[in-house]
């Protein structure tokens, strides 16, 4: 049945989960301004998960924009933004080819970043696109020509529990397409490992979590480690089956210690106290500015710094920083 005055509401954004984390946001405040709407989010298939971590997206548009048949994908957005008659379209794609997207959608209202002068001639209304800032702020920006409601963080449809004291839970990986790509953001496994014996020795309970992308990290830590019959030691690998059951895990956590992952922007949602290691990204951009979550990072000075995606597609050679040892870390945890 059809509803009355129902809003329609198609927004795309193509990226990682952490990327849909932090377009969140966006739909939050959009969905306060039209109360009685349908959003649609078009994305990519390895995203789709976003959808067990909130209830604020009605359906999703899967679009393998990145794979071999890239131009039949979008063919195939085009084609099912016109049959579904929607009122709004918002796109988070910063160039041109996505107002041309949009403009051929047949959407009435479209808005996305300021391309240049074809963007402003089919879009409704564009926004200046501004990277200088909190990666959630920067989506959000997107709909200053929509409502004054204003979202600062994500909102996951995750049931708190009860804090565990003393416990520090870890998720040392990063994403196999990063690493594929030549993104290296995180410290080597005898690091994680030897942070993991450090921690128990000092009589912390240390819970190691992964997702399938992290079995080679995984299994050389639980080779390295020496705490591994330690009953202060518990080992969750495998036993996250999604999103939601780590996000559960992160949220009974008293500390929680990770890389440059999706894992830290559910972690930033949920308020679980977190420290995060950075090398070549801009902490910035990634993480609000909160006492809830700390970064850290080599004292390495090199003048390059940040320069993945500002300066280079890959990291560099040396990783220079990237070279934080184990007690670095630690000190950081338990000062």
């Amino acid at each position: 049945m059809e509803v009355k005055n129902l809003t329609k509401i198609l927004a795309v954004n193509f990226g990682g989960i952490g990327d849909e984390i932090f377009f969140l946001p966006t739909l939050i405040s959009l969905k306060k301004e039209f109360p009685n709407s349908e959003i649609t989010l078009a994305l990519e298939p390895r995203s789709k998960s976003i959808k067990d971590l909130t209830d604020i997206i009605d359906n999703l548009f899967l679009v393998d924009i990145k794979g071999k048949n890239k131009y039949a994908e979008i063919l195939k957005l085009i084609f099912l933004a016109r049959r579904g008659k929607f009122d709004i379209a918002i796109t988070a794609g910063g160039n041109k080819f996505m107002s041309i997207i949009l403009w051929l959608t047949g959407i009435r209202q479209r808005y996305g970043y300021d391309a240049g002068a074809l963007s402003r001639k089919l879009l409704t209304q564009t926004v200046p696109l501004n990277k200088n800032q909190y990666a959630c702020a920067m989506y959000h920006d997107l709909v200053k020509p929509l409502t004054q409601h204003r979202t600062e963080l994500p909102v996951l449809n995750i049931t708190p529990q009860p804090k565990r004291e003393n416990t520090v839970l870890i998720h040392p990986g990063v994403s196999k397409m990063s690493i594929q790509k030549g993104c290296i953001k995180t410290v080597g496994a005898e690091v994680w490992a030897k942070v993991i014996d450090l921690l128990t020795e000092k009589g912390k309970t240390v819970m190691l979590a992964g997702g399938p992308d992290d079995k080679e990290c995984i299994e050389t830590i639980l080779n390295s480690i020496s705490c591994k019959d330690n009953p202060k030691f518990e080992n969750y690998y495998g036993k996250t089956k999604s999103m939601r059951d780590l996000g559960e895990l992160i949220s009974g956590a008293e500390k929680f210690l990770c890389s440059d992952s999706a894992p830290l922007h559910v972690a930033v949602a949920l308020k679980t106290q977190t420290y995060v290691i950075f090398g070549s990204t801009d902490d910035n951009k990634l993480i609000p500015k909160t006492d809830k979550v700390v970064p850290i990072k080599a004292n390495d000075n090199c003048p390059l710094k940040p320069c993945l995606w500002e300066r280079r597609m890959t990291t560099c050679d040396s990783l220079d920083c990237l070279k934080i040892s184990a007690e670095e870390i630690v000190s950081k945890i338990i000062e």
